[in-house]
């Protein structure tokens, strides 16, 4: 299978879930149009309060089709959407990615892989138990955050379901994907 759009969504109010539509449009330095987390400095109200002069490494966030069927084999039903990501992809090992990796979804736009969605207290609200889904462990006990990645847009473009996503660029030395 080759990695590929399956839905994508937007929400121009602060809130958790977004709503899925025929088409986004993203621009460069600013992320989705429409969305409230588009700019060029960080829109993530918590990250807002700490510091409002933050750079927006948050413009995009992109979530594998792959942990909805493993959230829904636990009794956990959602949809895309949902859980607040942009993009659902499918095909494409998000979490394995390094940080710095650019992917073209669509014909035109870019994105600059910048690392880790880091769930929040948000997800259990939503749905109790979900915040533990999207957790795991190593076998040495590290954290293992499996709630999708968050990236910059590098060139604009109209982005739909069914469009291909392709990696374009990686670093020559793969930087393990980071919360952000």
């Amino acid at each position: 299978m080759h990695a590929q759009v399956i839905a994508v969504h937007r929400n121009p109010l602060h809130g958790f879930s977004k709503t899925s539509h025929p088409f986004i449009d993203l621009v460069a330095g600013q992320g989705v149009l429409d969305d409230t987390h588009a700019g060029v400095t960080v829109q993530h109200r918590s990250r807002v309060a700490k510091d409002p002069t933050q750079p927006n490494l948050r413009q995009v966030h992109l979530m594998h089709q792959e942990l909805f069927e493993e959230v829904a084999a636990q009794g956990l039903p959602v949809r895309p959407g949902q859980m607040g990501e942009n993009i659902t992809t499918a095909g494409l090992g998000v979490l394995a990615l390094s940080e710095g990796t650019l992917l073209r979804i669509g014909a035109l736009a870019v994105v600059q892989v910048t690392g880790l969605r880091n769930p929040c207290a948000q997800i259990e609200a939503f749905l109790p138990g979900l915040l533990a889904a999207v957790l795991d462990r190593t076998a040495e006990g590290a954290l293992v955050r499996k709630a999708g990645i968050m990236g910059i847009v590098k060139a604009s473009g109209r982005v739909q379901p069914g469009d291909p996503i392709t990696l374009i660029d990686a670093p020559a030395m793969h930087r393990p994907l980071q919360p952000v």
